[in-house]
């Protein structure tokens, strides 16, 4: 296969291993069945099998409609309907169905709604807990548009993580955000941080950004107290999607968690199919 516009062929490490087991079934089932949502399948995830495989999934909740329009994000753009009051107990009931140990939440922004629907996230996380209280959380947030306001209902609910990724670097993002600001991105990191909870981001490699940026950014973020780190290689999910400027190797991958290591970070997950929330569960040992 090859990205329009500058015709780079996919390499041979970018391959998805796509055989399922019953458990993808099983996982596939309790998530439709209460008309549920996943970041797995509206980002055209590569590691869905895997993880589904593992029963584990990213629920996204308020809705797969986004009130933002990302170049690099394949969830839908439009006027959402207002959240499902249900979906929380929803969700924590899919998770006890899957007998999780740890949970993933994300969602989709909704500026739309008052405080950006951080009441809805405030719930959910509240409902996973009642119905599963050995379990560990992370929720990987959208911005709440820099209100403190909004990240103080969900950090006063007491995820074991809070992820909020920067995505890219300070140079690219007005290109690959709709509306998030790199400032504000670091800002809500280090709300989070200033808590007691640990602060996890996530950026993408591929669009074009420099050697210099990425460390540029990787001091940045430490500087905000984030001390985990994903990183992955950003694949286009369509046409309509910014192009992959560049396929980055599993060799280079591997030197930038080293360096991020070294530079103070506690844990960094660093591969080409590396996603904000793969091997989430990983983080929470460090």
């Amino acid at each position: 296969m090859k990205d329009e516009k500058t015709n780079l062929r996919k390499p041979e490490w970018l391959r998805i291993n796509l055989a399922n087991n019953a458990n993808f079934s099983v996982t596939g089932k309790i998530i439709n069945d209460r008309g549920l949502h996943t970041i797995c399948t509206s980002g055209r995830c590569p590691n869905r099998s895997e993880c589904w495989n593992k029963k584990t999934a990213t629920f996204m909740i308020a809705g797969d409609i986004c009130t933002r329009s990302c170049k690099f994000c394949n969830t839908r753009t439009g006027r959402p309907q207002p959240p499902d009051a249900g979906e929380p107990l929803k969700v924590a009931q899919s998770i006890r169905l899957l007998e999780l140990k740890h949970a993933v939440v994300t969602s989709v922004d909704r500026d739309d709604l008052e405080y950006y629907g951080a009441s809805h996230w405030a719930e959910t996380i509240r409902q996973i807990k009642i119905l599963n209280p050995s379990i560990t959380i992370e929720t990987l947030i959208p911005d709440f548009r820099g209100d403190r306001r909004c990240l103080q209902q969900v950090i006063e609910e007491r995820p074991d993580i809070i992820s909020h990724n920067l995505e890219t670097v300070r140079r690219l993002t007005p290109q690959v955000r709709s509306v998030a600001r790199y400032e504000t991105s670091l800002a809500v990191l280090k709300q989070v941080e200033s808590s007691g909870i640990p602060a996890k981001s996530g950026l993408m490699l591929g669009l074009g950004e420099t050697h210099d940026e990425i460390i540029e950014t990787m001091t940045d973020l430490l500087e905000a107290g984030c001390y985990l780190l994903s990183i992955g290689q950003y694949l286009r999910p369509s046409p309509q999607n910014i192009p992959v400027v560049e396929y980055v190797s599993p060799v280079r991958f591997d030197t930038y968690r080293q360096i991020g290591l070294d530079l103070g970070f506690r844990y960094i997950e660093s591969a080409p199919l590396v996603r904000s929330s793969y091997r989430s569960a990983e983080f929470i040992k460090f």
